[in-house]
């Protein structure tokens, strides 16, 4: 038994490159509970960060009690990190601080400016009154849908047909445009489509694994286990981090660059150009294989490693031992994170990534590949299936056969499709609900209210008459708050559905229990939705034609058919009782695909492509005949951009630098984790951290109060003395405000971003902003940052350590070790 709150990652099971990693299953039940009072065991994954570890229900008594890592699945061994043992269980149990649970159970509507209870058909017949209202005045623009990285695959798919093809309006999008959105905008450009090259077993096989703006210990803790794990074994690979906060990824690295917040593409140039200048570039790879390498080549040639240094604020000797331990190793790994993603020209600087790896040609082979890591658990169906700004499966909205191919699979006439305009974001899906045009906006799963930039303007625009706001959630949230209609969902381990995690593994979460009250899952909402609506297709047969998850499910495998994320080969039947299956899986694939493009060729063809590709630094779109002219014919294209500086810098009045992100105790914005107590008592409040030169300089300790202004608004917290690099300020973005009492300060930490997005992949700039600290008065004991990871005080002595107690106890059982060479003829 361990504490894993104390000890986040939990024991050690080294092992040695090429082997197969051990196999640990965690176990955490309810208080009192053994394996022998369990009822029954349910499959499922966990839906608490991006990971997808595959892990069983304990039900009895008709309820949640507990979970256990699967030891067969790929993905995780049978770990689980702390927010899958503690929060994804109790987070739909639902309880307060011990206080009665606060599920929502029925309808609400506002009525005289109140959320009051209803029944179904009321809650559900004023939508529809409203959305026909609206369809007959405006027509189909006058609808806008944002939803999440939480849904499963069978209810994004089904969104995506109601509003692709029922409705007709590009107006939809997801919270994944918040995290997700330009891993896939980087790999569209530099590889044609959306699809994850590398695999989580490349760790397995690496020499040396580049973390670039991705702090995985607390994001991803499972695959950070795996990482510490190769670190403990017998030939440990390198590890660069790429972040300005020492977190425990910095701890372990053989180099830590930090730089300034919104140089990552400078830094980027800096490195491929002491690539090219050492002779490390693979060029029989590069003319075989790619596009663009000349133009590139000349992007970068002025970055040489002092100006490099100078312009991101690191050690000039740090940056070439990086670029040296990337041109000798023989097997790389680069996983990119949140640091790259929701910073200053964000794709640029994730397609620089994808060119490094080009230019040495390690891609598409064990322990050489690339992870642009997703932010949520599903985010992956959000982008396949179409419930954000793309085209299902991976088509392409530029490429009339490919709107064709899906008239014909949801036999609808093709100009019922809006392919007639690029697809609309969110951040301009919020606008035209700000102004107006946008007359019904439907939010499932996700809370904008605290998850978006500047949100004075947020509340505006959903508080307001100027739109009828739709929210379906488990929890009155701070956005469903605001709504005209609440929906109250069934969640995870409520239904049945699947999930596709980082490394393309679909996973299968059956039901374990019901829905408490009268909560639905969101598929049945959906459906519910269509038939009152009265969605037709060609024939007069409803739309969509399916009436359960499975159903949903066959139809996407047939929408998959001959595209890259083919799932053809893989049924409800073959995910029950083993491990999660990577696509592509189909009669070539039977068993799935563990990496792509080992053989040099990559979906670029004109009719194969997702995308035509963008002008990394304006974002305007590549002509479909600019593209032919180009004829890729199955090559990588090398993207280039010159580097511009961050559009707010620090000046006279902001003279620090303001970055957010997450703790590992916590998801999105607590709507689950605050109400495991394990994970609320570890970091229960909102908290800056600030460099202890910037401290001192501003007469702030451990604790005091603290004032953070931005342009845009500020925020009052504590504040701890951390490790992060001078004149940045970090903040966890959280911590909202349905726990706060009227007259609270303001304290998310998205009171401070601003309305500013890559122009490429169109996600939104939360890295980069100016700020000032001002001290308001002591705190009177130290900041509710844990201390156990990147959140660590600069002198632990001062602050007491975080633990979780006797009810944070979990159960470790480590298989014995294989023998190498069983495990190697496995792992083969």
């Amino acid at each position: 038994m361990t504490d894993r709150i104390a000890d986040i990652w939990g024991a050690r099971t080294p092992y040695a490159r090429g082997t197969r990693w051990p196999v640990r299953v965690d176990t955490k039940l309810e208080e009192g509970l053994t394996p022998d009072d369990v009822d029954h065991w349910v499959q499922s994954a966990c839906v608490l960060c991006s990971n997808g570890c595959a892990c069983d229900i304990a039900v009895k008594d008709g309820r949640m009690v507990g979970v256990r890592g699967r030891a067969v699945d790929t993905v995780n061994h049978g770990r689980l990190g702390p927010k899958g043992l503690y929060g994804s269980w109790q987070g739909m149990n639902g309880r307060r601080n011990g206080q009665a649970r606060d599920r929502l159970t029925r309808p609400l509507v506002r009525e005289g400016g109140r959320l009051v209870e209803t029944d179904w058909d009321t809650a559900m017949d004023r939508v529809v009154e409203r959305s026909r209202a609206l369809l007959a005045d405006r027509g189909p623009l006058s609808h806008g849908f944002y939803t999440s990285g939480q849904l499963f695959l069978e209810e994004y798919y089904t969104l995506a047909v109601i509003g692709k093809a029922g409705l007709g309006t590009p107006h939809m999008d997801g919270n994944t445009r918040l995290c997700t959105a330009t891993a896939a905008a980087a790999m569209k450009e530099t590889f044609g489509s959306d699809g994850q090259p590398g695999s989580y077993e490349d760790i397995d096989e690496c020499d040396a694994i580049f973390l670039w703006g991705h702090n995985m210990a607390e994001t991803q803790t499972v695959l950070w286990m795996r990482v510490l794990d190769r670190l403990a074994g017998p030939d440990r690979p390198a590890v660069v981090c790429v972040d300005p906060r020492r977190t425990p990824v910095a701890r372990e690295a053989d180099v830590h660059l930090a730089p300034y917040n919104g140089t990552n593409q400078a830094l980027m140039n800096g490195i491929i150009r002491e690539v090219i200048h050492r002779g490390w570039v693979d060029h029989d790879y590069v003319a075989a294989h790619t596009l663009g390498y000349d133009d590139l080549a000349a992007t970068v040639e002025p970055w040489t490693p002092e100006r490099t240094a100078e312009t991101c604020g690191v050690a000039v000797d740090d940056l070439r031992r990086a670029v040296e331990i990337f041109g000798t190793r023989q097997r790389v790994l680069s996983t990119v994170l949140q640091g790259f993603y929701q910073s200053q020209q964000a794709t640029a600087a994730g397609c620089q990534v994808n060119n490094l790896h080009l230019l040495c040609g390690k891609i598409g082979r064990p322990g050489s590949g690339i992870l642009q890591m997703n932010g949520q658990p599903t985010a992956q169906n959000t982008r396949e299936c179409g419930a954000d700004g793309d085209l299902p499966a991976f088509r392409n909205w530029s490429n009339p056969d490919h709107v064709a191919e899906l008239a014909r699979l949801w036999n609808v006439d093709p100009l019922a499709i809006p392919a007639w305009a690029p697809p609309t974001h969110a951040m301009q899906i919020f606008r035209y609900a700000e102004q107006g045009s946008i007359g019904l906006l439907w939010i499932s799963a996700t809370n904008p209210v605290v998850s978006l930039p500047d949100l004075p303007r947020v509340r505006d625009i959903l508080s307001g008459d100027r739109c009828f706001v739709v929210v379906q959630d488990l929890y009155l949230t701070e956005t469903a708050q605001l709504a005209d209609v609440v929906l109250p969902a069934a969640g995870w381990g409520e239904k049945t559905g699947t999930f596709t995690n980082v490394n393309r593994t679909v996973h299968l979460s059956d039901k374990a229990v019901d829905p408490p009250g009268e909560a639905r899952s969101d598929l049945d909402i959906f459906l519910d939705y269509a038939r009152r609506m009265d969605f037709r297709d060609r024939d007069g047969n409803p739309l969509p034609p399916w009436n359960d998850p499975e159903g949903a499910f066959d139809a996407w495998r047939e929408c998959t058919r001959g595209r890259l994320c083919d799932y053809t080969g893989i049924t409800y039947d073959r995910l029950r009782g083993g491990s999660g299956i990577p696509w592509p899986c189909n009669d070539d694939a039977p068993n799935g695909t563990v990496r792509l493009y080992g053989d040099g060729v990559f979906p670029t063809d004109l009719q194969q492509a997702e995308t035509y590709g963008h002008d990394l630094l304006t974002g305007a779109v590549v002509a479909p005949d600019a593209y032919r002219a180009r004829d890729p014919r199955g090559r990588a294209l090398l993207k280039a951009a010159a580097y511009l500086p961050p559009f707010e810098q620090p000046d006279e009045e902001f003279p620090l630098r303001y970055t957010t992100g997450r703790t590992v105790y916590h998801f999105h914005t607590r709507t689950k984790t605050a109400r495991a107590p394990q994970l609320d008592r570890a970091a229960p409040d909102m908290w800056v951290e600030l460099a202890p030169s910037d401290a001192e300089e501003l007469g702030i300790a451990e604790g005091d109060r603290v004032r953070v202004v931005s342009r845009r608004g500020h925020i009052e917290t504590t504040a701890r003395i951390g490790e992060g690099r001078p004149g940045v300020v970090f903040a966890p973005f959280h911590y909202g405000y349905w726990d706060t009492k009227p007259g609270d300060p303001p304290r998310a930490a998205n009171e401070l971003t601003m309305t500013e997005w890559d122009p490429v992949s169109k996600q939104p700039s939360f890295k980069v902003a100016a700020v000032r600290v001002e001290r308001v008065g002591p705190g009177g004991r130290p900041s509710p940052a844990p201390t156990t990871a990147a959140s660590a005080p600069a002198r632990p002595d001062t602050v007491p350590a975080t633990v979780g107690g006797a009810d944070a106890e979990v159960h470790e059982d480590i298989a014995p070790v294989e023998p190498p060479s069983a495990a190697t003829e496995e792992l083969s």
